[in-house]
């Protein structure tokens, strides 16, 4: 009797084990799966193997600009005028704008012009490169024709008494088409890229 008790009781074990194990091997998979998700979850906050960080190191002087009337900052990093390359470099301090005469051979669909202005500085703000007002830009960041590379346009008062600042290019346009100013290409090439713009910044 004792003997067929044992063997029931042995009998319903097995049953109840075989009717759990499935159950226990799914709650087993489900929780290493949501440890994976977790770890998954936390890997993808960190930094992937070989991601670039950022990092202390030199930094480029802002310079301002107008374009379509408002401020703006930009810097110098290559020209292909060596004497232009000297002239900015003393400007920012000696923070070295790089000669790289290839420049100037860049085909015209990849320059967009910059006009620099060689007097009527009135001495009460601050001034370009050549001795006048700050250089005016056409086609910020965003527009269709938007280039770091420039063309530069040389902008001459013919009276420096009736020189004003200009803050667009339509207003030099006027300007020139009243005949206050003569303009002519430098055939200069110089790196320009946008730090800030009418409604942007990097």
């Amino acid at each position: 009797m004792n003997i067929l008790l044992k063997s029931a009781k042995f009998l319903i074990v097995i049953v109840i084990a075989s009717a759990t194990a499935p159950q226990l091997w799914a709650q087993g998979m489900k929780d290493n799966m949501g440890m994976k998700d977790k770890m998954g979850m936390e890997k993808s906050k960190m930094p992937e193997k070989g991601m670039m960080m950022p990092m202390d190191g030199p930094t480029v002087p802002p310079v301002l600009g107008y374009s379509k009337g408002q401020e703006i900052l930009f810097i110098h990093t290559e020209t292909s005028d060596p004497k232009i390359a000297k002239i900015l470099t003393d400007m920012m301090g000696g923070s070295p704008v790089l000669v790289v005469p290839s420049l100037a051979k860049a085909p015209k669909e990849m320059l967009a012009p910059v006009y620099v202005f060689t007097n009527g500085h009135k001495g009460n703000g601050p001034m370009g490169p050549l001795g006048g007002q700050p250089d005016i830009f056409d086609n910020a960041p965003g527009d269709p024709k938007y280039s770091p590379l420039r063309n530069i346009i040389l902008v001459t008062w013919k009276e420096e008494m009736t020189a004003r600042t200009l803050k667009s290019v339509s207003e030099l346009k006027s300007v020139i088409k009243s005949g206050a100013v003569s303009t002519k290409e430098a055939g200069v090439v110089v790196n320009m890229p946008f730090l800030t713009w009418p409604g942007g910044k990097r």
